[in-house]
């Protein structure tokens, strides 16, 4: 039994929710997103929520279900509410700049790291706090990732980009450990 496929989804105000054939769309304030239903996974509007239904409940189709109620929860709620990451940087010298749709990082490198930022994100520099925002989980996610990936934080100082709930767990250098072998 699926308890995450048998959720009803609410839709809140200002969210429609069209189903033509096997594809659902949702349009809100964000815009609009088509998702395109598994064989076998229907769905039903009724009352202000969203039922997805399987087919049978044969493995596939019970992990499709649950899949499949999430990506829609998902797309819902970024047409209303959407999604943002937070990250945050460290570092002597390092400084990140939005300059229309790029991103231009400093990033104690010989060269400035710039990357495009994807349609659909907004992306804002406060101090050492970068916000990504945006209507699609997936995409505000992977967008984010790419920007740790640029400067992953190492363990002895705590440099680089990391996400702003992340903890980094510091290594004791070579000082601490050769002062405390001499004991």
């Amino acid at each position: 039994m699926s308890r995450v496929g048998n959720k009803l989804i609410s839709i809140p105000e200002g969210v429609n929710v069209n189903i033509n054939n096997a594809v659902v769309s949702v349009s809100g304030s964000r815009g609009t997103e088509e998702f395109i239903l598994p064989v076998g996974i229907k769905i039903t509007v009724a009352d202000g929520n969203i039922k997805v239904i399987r087919r049978d409940n044969s493995k596939p189709q019970r992990s499709l279900h649950g899949t499949s109620a999430r990506v829609i929860s998902n797309i819902v709620t970024g047409m209303s509410a959407g999604f943002s990451r937070k990250l945050t940087f460290k570092g002597v010298g390092f400084t990140i700049a939005v300059e229309g749709n790029k991103i231009t990082m400093r990033l104690g490198f010989s060269h400035p790291v710039v990357l495009e930022i994807p349609e659909g994100i907004n992306v804002s520099v406060t101090k050492n706090t970068i916000n990504v925002e945006g209507s699609n989980k997936e995409a505000v996610g992977a967008f984010a990732a790419k920007l740790r990936d640029c400067k992953k934080p190492e363990v002895y100082k705590g440099k680089g980009i990391k996400y702003a709930e992340e903890i980094i767990r510091k290594k004791a250098g070579k000082a601490a450990q050769s002062s405390s072998a001499k004991g």
